[in-house]
């Protein structure tokens, strides 16, 4: 009968504890929707105050997300204290709980300092043209912890903000004029003067060159089969690919009807008997290197 009446009491206990737990959950549930909806319609009327407002897209982006974290984190803090957890023990569970997740997570928090760093020192915005951990593309997005960008292909490549905050980025948006360096081959026997000429009146004709500083000419290296021309112009970056493209095919019709002939590597092969006669000569690949084979020729019945 003892134990009958102390599992009863435990029952009884069980009971009370549970309706005064219920409560608690309730009040939990109702705060953790209700909070829910205020969050979500709180960012819409931030993301349309920042369009009205028209901060810098980077600003928005980051901004907007780590407001909305903040008030997640903070609708979480309110849930749990429904359920009757003390306010000091909350801090001393958060407090150790941010330690363990802070040792697992060095990554991400390198990331979201990097993402600090990006909007503060701003290497680039949204909409430009980056090079970055071997990717290029078109900004897409910045995020707290990562930054989006759409490639020449459309692919999208997503990098890391802690390593696009401690690792080189070329800009090619950063600035309005680009400088191209288009070089060309002409042959040895080729009048370098005449090519010139040509490659400026080619480049000065062309809509979108800047012409100060002038476009220039100059002869940047003797290879082996080749004198190389480098033609050196200055555009907007919203017309330099269109010149470059066009130049580079307008530039070898021009001097081929010229009479400039436009070399490419060649390789001279020699073959000759054990005598050094009936020299046989082929040219082909690279660098006109020239090969000498040895052949020896046979009679039948010779020993």
């Amino acid at each position: 009968m003892e134990k009958l009446g102390l599992t009863k009491e435990n029952w009884e206990q069980f009971l009370e504890w549970v309706w005064d737990f219920v409560p608690g959950v309730l009040s939990a549930i109702v705060v953790f929707f209700v909070g829910i909806w205020i969050i979500n319609l709180f960012s819409r009327g931030l993301r349309k105050f920042f369009k009205k407002k028209d901060y810098d897209e980077t600003l928005e982006s980051f901004l907007y997300d780590l407001i909305n974290i903040g008030l997640k984190i903070l609708l979480v803090i309110l849930v749990i204290t429904q359920l009757g957890v003390q306010t000091s023990s909350l801090v001393a569970i958060l407090g150790a709980a941010g330690l363990a997740v802070g040792l697992a997570l060095q990554g991400s928090l390198s990331n979201f300092a990097g993402g600090v760093l990006i909007l503060f020192f701003k290497p680039f915005k949204i909409g430009d043209f980056i090079e970055a951990q071997g990717v290029s593309g078109t900004v897409k997005e910045i995020s707290i912890f990562k930054t989006k960008l759409n490639t020449f292909g459309n692919q999208l490549a997503i990098i890391p903000n802690g390593k696009l905050s401690n690792e080189n980025i070329i800009n090619y948006s950063a600035e309005p004029i680009r400088r191209d360096n288009l070089e060309i081959g002409i042959s040895y026997s080729s009048n370098i003067k005449e090519a010139k000429n040509i490659l400026l009146d080619l480049i000065h004709s062309q809509e979108g060159v800047i012409q100060d500083p002038a476009p220039e000419v100059v002869v940047s290296n003797l290879g082996d089969s080749a004198v190389t021309l480098s033609l050196r112009y200055w555009a907007s970056i919203d017309d330099f690919w269109r010149i470059h493209f066009f130049t580079v095919e307008d530039a070898k019709k021009r001097l081929e009807d010229k009479g400039i002939s436009l070399p490419f590597p060649q390789r001279e092969v020699h073959v000759y008997n054990k005598d050094g006669q009936n020299t046989k000569k082929s040219t082909f690949g690279a660098d006109k290197t020239t090969i000498a084979i040895n052949t020896k020729e046979e009679n039948d019945g010779e020993q």
